[in-house]
């Protein structure tokens, strides 16, 4: 505050924008049609013969078609967001300017009160810019686990093809082969048959 008394929280208005990266729960709320697989599709393109296998799941939303197409689209919102921040907190910083260089020639108790409302818009403002951060972070969640839940047709076909009992998280596994990873396979295969899913987020909900 340009040292006239205003006391306007320092908290800046800019934003940063973060994507949650936790595996959470599948949604189950949209229909979709049955996925086609070709038959063998799995076994053609090299996926390993275990009972165990891996997967980073990180990886695999984050680069496949899919996790890249969501990734701009928050980024873009993001974008958005940002630039409005620093609009809004251009017009603040006027406004506060302003009211500051007012202050000389205005009675003592009529400036506290504009300055009280000025600090009451300054923390409404930033509320509702928060809000807006939250709900692109929650849309960018609510992507992810639309993404594991529409692919989970598509591993379990890979475990069916490959004769693997299990799929486990890379991260959470102790020791195991680099060949026993399928996180490359499953990118392709989900890219073969969801491409960047773009289509489920047209479908209505149930």
């Amino acid at each position: 505050m340009p040292g006239h008394g205003i006391h306007r929280p320092r908290r800046s208005l800019a934003v940063v924008l973060m994507v949650c990266g936790a595996l959470l729960t599948p949604l189950h709320t949209r229909a979709q049609s049955p996925l086609q697989f070709p038959p063998n599709y799995t076994t053609q393109l090299g996926a390993p013969q275990s009972s165990i296998l891996t997967i980073q799941s990180d990886r695999l939303f984050s680069e496949s078609a899919y996790g890249r197409r969501v990734a701009q689209e928050i980024e873009a919102d993001g974008a958005v967001l940002t630039a409005e921040n620093r609009r809004i907190e251009a017009e603040l910083r006027t406004e506060e300017q302003t009211l500051t260089e007012r202050r000389q020639t205005m009675d003592p108790a009529v400036f506290r009160t504009l300055a009280d409302s000025f600090d009451k818009k300054v923390q409404e403002t930033r509320r509702l810019q928060e809000d807006k951060l939250r709900e692109i972070n929650l849309a960018g969640e609510a992507a992810r686990r639309e993404f594991f839940s529409v692919s989970l047709p598509i591993l379990q076909q890979l475990m069916r093809e490959t004769g693997a009992g299990a799929i486990l998280e890379h991260s959470t596994v102790f020791l195991s082969a680099d060949a026993a990873d399928i996180t490359d396979i499953a990118i392709s295969h989900i890219d073969a048959v969801l491409g960047d899913g773009a289509v489920f987020g047209d479908v209505p909900e149930q």
